[in-house]
């Protein structure tokens, strides 16, 4: 199987257990960077490349929960896979509420490491996506109306025009004009294409359609 694209980092104060995943996922097709400490990581670690890591929990100095708060305060929303020697339940808990992809035992499952590792690079893919799509996504929504961005609201909670129209003291046939002018400035062709759209620009239905 084809790997997913980006780079997979992997931080952990054994070289060794380094040196033996890092063989495994290139054998996979990964591109992999070892580090033993943070520093060294985020001296490498590239914002213009998608990439995942996979992080030790127990490590001197700095543990890797530690580690992912600070992370995600620098702004540096890197999908996680954690790997412990020794963790529990409520360990778990919180790294996975925090973000994080998967949160595995040593030794690891080749399989189950592949899997995740997987799983996280796809998470960043997805979120380089959405991150560059942002501006020419909100560039279209700017050309809206104010009443085009009013229908727009309505429109993705998959209400008829003739509901929209009631809503809002107009004619059916003005709602399904600026239906259209909506679709095409925002360049989609289905109401399915406009809610993910609404989705990553942050949108909500209108209120008085919300429970609809």
């Amino acid at each position: 199987m084809k790997p997913v694209p980006g780079i997979v980092y992997l931080l952990d104060d054994e070289a060794g257990l380094i040196q033996a995943l890092a063989r495994l996922l290139r054998a996979e097709g990964y591109t992999v960077h070892g580090f033993t400490t943070p520093a060294a990581l985020l001296d490498a670690y590239r914002t213009d490349v998608p990439g995942c890591l996979v992080l030790d929990v127990a490590m001197p100095g700095i543990d890797g929960l530690e580690f992912q708060r600070r992370l995600k305060l620098a702004g540096l929303l890197v999908p996680i896979v954690f790997l412990t020697g020794h963790g529990d339940i409520p360990m778990s808990v919180r790294a996975i509420k925090a973000g994080a992809v998967d949160f595995l035992t040593k030794p690891v499952d080749a399989a189950d490491l592949l899997r995740s590792v997987g799983a996280a690079l796809q998470r960043a893919n997805d979120q380089s996506r959405i991150i560059k799509e942002a501006p020419e996504l909100s560039r279209r929504l700017a050309s809206l109306t104010p009443r085009e961005r009013e229908v727009l609201r309505h429109v993705i909670t998959g209400r008829l025009n003739k509901q929209i129209a009631a809503d809002l003291g107009t004619g059916e046939q003005n709602i399904k004009v600026h239906r259209g002018r909506v679709m095409a400035k925002m360049d989609v062709t289905s109401v399915a294409d406009l809610v993910r759209v609404a989705q990553k620009l942050g949108l909500t239905p209108a209120d008085d359609a919300a429970g609809i």
